[in-house]
């Protein structure tokens, strides 16, 4: 039995992962709450830097579990936290963050232009303004939030050895672009392995205002994301994210979020092609969140979001531009956006 120790606080106990072989070759990086890392950093640094003070005001905008671990913080350090976020946010999280204190600012109404996204932006720019002095932690164009998986990093190192790939979900760059950054100085042939979702604007497919599938994928282009930094890029639609959740709970009784489900199927899927590899696959949170949806057969029925079984592999893609609405596979093989797409595009 490992020995325990008395933590000073919920971040010191439950913010670094637990590591659990799923099968000879694949090792979960279960986590509790992954935004506690980056959150914690970021505040961290701010408050070296004299950018934070008892009582100060945080303010960020927010529709997932990066709210709920600047709630959780917010809370015990003794600053006020005012979230900006839009109808995508669930009840249940949303009940958690108010309850630890945090303003949580709901925006119902899209701008003409940029939708519910840009809303929520003009709404966060007119909270900013009326608080003087507030501290915005910006995750999204933060280069903290990638710098802060440094201990991810050197906690799958220390377990594992070896590590030949790494496979995780995309949202905000931060996990992936940062874990996969320190593993490479010392692994520099690690392959890199991201899950997106139809309808974010990530890896080039269009934007879509309402995705099945939730906390992984964009509507904008976070500056955190670095496109050189993956091999591959998996699409997962939500039904099959849903049904990978549930079996990994079947099979290994990991109870988590539907992200972790989408990159397990991905993960579980390209150990099997490469047996001699050791590979490393991120699951951002627990389940507790999703009972009454993912976890539940009469919500998954009444949405649409059941099915039966899952691919035995991912459709194979050249370009973005031909991506089915099913899980595919494109070899992205470190390239920047503009050389996979052959055009710009504005970041957030």
């Amino acid at each position: 039995m490992r020995p325990r120790q008395v933590n000073s606080s919920v971040i010191e106990a439950v913010e670094l992962p637990d590591i659990v072989a799923l099968e000879p070759n694949l090792f979960g990086v279960s986590f509790f709450l992954m935004k506690l890392i980056p959150a914690r950093f970021i505040l961290d640094r701010a408050l070296e830097e004299g950018r934070l003070a008892p009582g100060s005001v945080v303010i960020e905008t927010t529709s997932g579990t990066f709210g709920l671990a600047l709630a959780i913080l917010c809370n015990l350090r003794g600053y006020r936290l005012h979230l900006v976020s839009d109808p995508a946010v669930d009840p249940a999280l949303y009940r958690r963050m108010v309850d630890l204190g945090a303003t949580v600012d709901i925006v119902t109404e899209p701008a003409a232009v940029g939708g519910i996204q840009q809303a929520r932006l003009d709404r966060l720019a007119e909270v900013r303004a009326a608080h003087p002095g507030h501290f915005w932690p910006s995750q999204y164009s933060n280069v903290n939030n990638p710098l802060s998986y440094s201990c991810c990093a050197e906690l799958l190192v220390e377990a594992m050895g070896q590590v030949d790939c790494l496979v995780g979900s995309v949202g905000s760059g931060g996990s992936m672009c940062g874990t996969s950054s320190y593993l490479r100085m010392l692994f520099p042939d690690l392959k890199v392995v991201g899950v997106d979702t139809h309808g974010s604007v990530l890896f080039g497919l269009p934007d879509e205002k309402k995705r099945l599938l939730r906390g992984l994928g964009n509507s904008l282009m976070p500056q955190n994301l670095d496109h050189t930094a993956f091999d591959e890029v998996h699409w997962v639609t939500g039904q099959e994210a849903f049904l990978a959740t549930r079996q990994l709970h079947r099979k290994h009784a990991l109870f988590a979020g539907p992200t972790s489900g989408a990159a397990y199927m991905v993960a579980r899927w390209w150990a099997r092609e490469n047996p001699g590899a050791r590979v490393a696959v991120l699951f951002p949170d627990e389940g507790y969140r999703y009972q009454d949806t993912v976890y539940d057969d009469s919500w998954l029925l009444a949405n649409g979001a059941s099915l039966d079984r899952l691919p035995d592999e991912p459709i194979p893609c050249v370009h973005p531009g031909e991506v089915p609405r099913c899980w595919s596979r494109l070899h992205w093989e470190r390239r920047t956006y503009e050389q996979v797409l052959g055009r710009g595009f504005e970041r957030a």
